[in-house]
């Protein structure tokens, strides 16, 4: 496996990331057997915005191209942590957990809070192996519930 950099995103990547962004959401958008969710349907714009008040990090690969990314923000002590992604070839390698790790440090000390579908067995896994307990769930739809999870 070749070294993977992870580092603070610039506002010149997040066209890139956000094109990761709607590749590596897609199995999620499989999972409900639909493209109507939000990760698919954010714009540019947005994520300038998420830019503006958080901080995002990438993950590049040795070609520099970006292969990861989470976004997180604070708010009340509590960090809010999202859109957690590896390039679907690249999964089950550990890299998510990296990403996890990493955004942390930018903000330590403080509970950080995220969340993911019921569906999404896979994350449910990966955020318990790093300490994320789930301690609500909130039903969008009749097809789609979340789980919050949090870590203190």
């Amino acid at each position: 496996m070749s070294d993977f950099l992870i580092t603070k995103a610039n506002r010149e990547d997040l066209s890139e990331i956000l094109e990761l962004q709607y590749l590596a959401y897609q199995s999620e958008a499989e999972l409900f057997g639909s493209k109507d969710i939000p990760p698919l349907k954010q714009t540019l714009d947005e994520v300038n915005k998420e830019f503006d008040v958080g901080t995002i990090l990438k993950m590049t690969d040795d070609t520099g191209a970006i292969i990861g990314s989470v976004r997180a923000y604070e708010s009340d002590g509590t960090v809010y942590i999202g859109k957690l992604m590896v390039h679907p070839e690249l999964r089950r390698r550990g890299l998510g957990k990296r990403l996890l790790n990493e955004i942390e440090k930018y903000y330590q000390g403080k509970r950080y809070e995220l969340f993911t579908s019921t569906r999404s067995t896979d994350n449910i896994r990966l955020y318990e192996s790093v300490g994320y307990k789930a301690f609500d769930e909130k039903a969008v739809n009749d097809e789609l519930v979340f789980v919050y999870m949090e870590k203190v």
